[in-house]
């Protein structure tokens, strides 16, 4: 037979996971195309009989037509010859061909048609598990790649002949759906009730509600791991709540029925509402409505704070609660004890919780990769991620440098890690502070996890410079067992870098970085920096002038020795109010330390400034949660607020702001109220930082700006500077994708390796 010209095209991106397969063959057989389709570890691959018209027709097609869910990265064209003739077109069983992997998607909320299914559909009649190529759980369940049932915790479910049939019917929307599943074959809930193991949905579904009405909390599994559930609106139940989780004033993050509800407590813009609405399903920090007159929010929910963090239900269980109970907002935070992972497993959460709730809700779907739900904020109408997980996780990042091998630890605490393959930055899911056992474990689990699923071969180690971060020390032990080479890169260095990736940014910035701490090259603990940087290396230019960090780690859980600290180093004296709140005995303790130079090194801190205000103004001199000072301090701002301190800016590298507390300490003199001092610190600083930019652009031939680091956490400070910003010619680079706080780290040091790497330095 004469060899037949046949078209293979390469489709590289989310195309796993999220129906691309199915929206082939029918976009194929709608077309009369012949030819087959198939998963691989690196993509999805179709190999048809094509003329070039119809080719071109049928990929752009594709680009404009693909699952919402889907995202198409590259598509690749080549030709083969075969001596065969396709005589329809078909879907293939999956099969891998290198070390490639293609993107596996995050999990996604369930879809309304599916939410349609459990009215109508005989088999799936409010089964709670009901998904489709379009929903359901993804990453939380895969063990390895390719993407097929067998390969996920859904493989001990066998389907039964219906869905069978639904998953091989080429026009069924749950067609090569993996997680497919119904009342008859899937996965179910099932708890301890009145003495006995109960499996029925419609009674668990009854007790739990009526528990929830009464007050009490529950924990029950979801998607990435269990959560603690009570009514939001109950004190008692919330009040309960907090000594479960044994969480002092740390806010709590809400479920509410609906988008009407959400603005009924919250203010909300178009960003903001486009936000809760996406597959993803994020916690997005609103604005709250303080003025409620009916159905208020528990007084405890979130103590002294003017933000709420809302979600909608991305859940078939969400939904029907809400269908049965009077409250439209739920308490929705992660099944765990403080500071320790969120639970995932059975045995687990009865060992943690059995004691302290009034049910535990099982169900018997592994969940093999735990994730937190995200949380996000918008900034200037730009959604900035603060926590990345479900919903995000593993979406990569797609770099513009090869930077396949490359292997990054991140910090130590808001822990992520990041791996490269071929162009694709693979981020990990939030892990959290290493110094506690159980996320260090955790930490060790997922590198390991991440490695075999992606079928990462490590050739270049990268961690953060400071020796005693559990993430650095790991880095080098597997770095001296496997003998690769390891490249230490500075903390702030990272997080400016990590915001030049997410923009593509290869040219020298002026990169303002502020965060809590972060080793610096002489030594000290840097945190108010403003650097000239590209991806490769860095240049100090200026800081905010160091001051004594009294006791160490110690300052930033106690801000009142912040307090002392700056008011000592620039020779200025105490408010009666605070010395008398202190105690004199404690203050000249730590005024002795620092005279001696005991346990005193020297810090920039932008976060230990924020820290040295928030004591001084009596909002916080003891941090019970990490940022707490600064947090309260942002909380504290009266709105409308818009004057800020005069200063006269001196030319070096160390950024006197002697200015700022003479002024802050005239105001308290004067009887201004702290909200208001708080409002002229933050814009004095955001005016600050501005002209100290453009002091520095003046002086190198730079034109772009980034921002990065904790601090710019801060909506207030982040929006000040972006709209000063947008009255300039500069352009303003905020971090949106890779989060601002040290969860972002791990992306700038592997995007630094790599920059060395291709550059051979």
């Amino acid at each position: 037979m004469e060899k037949v010209k046949i078209t293979v095209i390469h489709i590289q991106g989310l195309v796993q996971g999220v129906g691309f397969r199915p929206f082939i063959y029918r976009l194929a057989t709608e077309m009369q195309i012949k030819g087959e389709v198939d998963n691989r570890n690196d993509g999805v691959c179709i190999r048809a009989c094509l003329d070039d018209g119809q080719k071109d027709l049928f990929i752009n097609r594709i680009l404009k037509e693909h699952p919402p869910v889907s995202s198409v990265h590259r598509i690749i064209e080549e030709e083969e010859e075969a001596d065969f003739l396709f005589t329809d077109f078909r879907i293939v069983p999956s099969h891998s061909v290198s070390n490639e992997v293609t993107q596996v998607s995050p999990d996604i909320a369930v879809c309304p048609e599916c939410m349609k299914d459990r009215e109508e559909q005989p088999a799936r009649i409010q089964y709670p598990f009901v998904n489709c190529t379009c929903c359901g759980p993804r990453f939380s369940i895969i063990q390895d790649l390719p993407y097929d049932r067998r390969q996920t915790t859904m493989s001990v479910f066998p389907m039964c002949p219906d869905c069978s049939r639904e998953y091989q019917d080429v026009a069924n929307r749950r067609f090569h759906a993996q997680p497919v599943a119904c009342n008859h074959c899937g996965p179910t809930y099932y708890a301890s009730y009145q003495g006995r193991v109960c499996t029925d949905y419609a009674l668990l579904l009854e007790s739990t509600s009526r528990l929830i009405a009464g007050g009490h909390v529950i924990a029950a599994k979801g998607i990435g791991g269990y959560h603690l559930v009570c009514d939001a609106l109950n004190e008692q139940a919330v009040r309960r709540l907090r000594e479960i989780k044994q969480r002092d004033n740390k806010p709590f993050a809400v479920m509410i029925r609906d988008l009407d509800a959400v603005k009924m407590y919250a203010e909300v813009n178009s960003v903001e509402e486009a936000c809760l609405s996406s597959w993803r399903r994020p916690i997005v920090l609103l604005r709250q409505r303080k003025d409620l007159e009916k159905m208020p929010l528990a007084e405890s929910l979130n103590p002294g704070m003017r933000t709420l963090g809302c979600m909608l239900p991305y859940m078939p269980i969400h939904y029907d609660w809400f269908a049965r109970l009077n409250t439209p907002a739920l308490v929705m935070t992660s099944g765990n004890l403080s500071e320790v992972p969120i639970v995932i497993a059975p045995d687990e959460a009865e060992r943690q919780l059995k004691d302290k709730v009034s049910l535990i809700l099982h169900h018997n779907r592994d969940i093999y990769n735990r994730v937190d739900d995200s949380v996000l904020q918008v900034c200037g109408m730009q959604p900035c991620l603060i926590r990345r997980s479900r919903g995000y996780v593993p979406e990569p990042f797609f770099a513009d440098t090869p930077v396949e091998g490359i292997w990054a630890f991140g910090a130590e605490k808001v822990n992520t890690f990041a791996l490269g393959k071929g162009e694709t930055v693979l981020q990990s899911q939030y892990i959290g502070d290493l110094k506690n056992w159980e996320t260090y474990h955790f930490y060790t689990e997922s590198l390991e996890r991440f490695q075999r699923l992606f079928r990462f071969v490590p050739g270049q180690l990268v961690c953060d410079l400071h020796p005693d971060y559990l993430s650095s020390r790991e880095a080098e032990r597997i770095a001296k067992e496997n003998k690769l080479p390891l490249l230490k890169v500075q903390h702030h260095h990272a997080h400016a870098v990590a915001c030049m990736l997410e923009y593509g940014l290869q040219e020298p910035v002026l990169a303002v970085v502020m965060d809590g701490t972060g080793l610096g090259d002489d030594g000290t603990v840097w945190g108010g920096e403003f650097f000239l940087c590209d991806r490769m290396r860095y240049t100090r230019l200026a800081y905010i002038e160091p001051v004594p960090l009294p006791g160490g780690d110690k300052a930033s859980v106690e801000p009142w020795r912040m307090a002392v600290a700056y008011l000592w180093h620039y020779g200025l004296s105490l408010p009666d109010c605070f010395v008398e709140r202190i105690e004199k005995e404690k203050i000249q303790m730590l005024r002795q330390m620092m005279e001696k130079k005991i346990n005193t090194p020297y810090t920039s801190s932008a976060g230990r400034l924020f820290d040295a205000v928030a004591s001084l103004l009596g909002i916080c001199d003891v941090a019970t949660r990490q940022a707490e000072a600064p947090i309260l301090l942002e909380q504290a701002i009266t709105e409308g607020e818009w004057e800020s301190y005069p200063f006269t800016l001196e030319d070096g590298e160390a950024v006197n702001i002697r200015f700022m507390f003479e002024k802050i300490l005239h105001d308290m003199a004067s009887g201004i109220p702290p909200g208001i001092i708080s409002a002229r610190f933050h814009h004095t600083l955001a005016a600050l930082c501005k002209e100290k930019i453009f002091q520095l652009l003046q002086k190198n031939n730079v034109t772009k700006v980034v921002v990065s680091g904790g601090c710019f956490q801060n909506k207030f400070l982040t929006e000040s500077l972006q709209k000063m910003f947008s009255e300039t010619d500069v352009t303003l680079y905020v971090p949106s994708a890779v989060p601002c706080n040290d969860s972002g780290i791990a992306v700038g040091q592997l995007a630094i390796a790599a920059s060395r790497m291709f550059n051979n330095t």
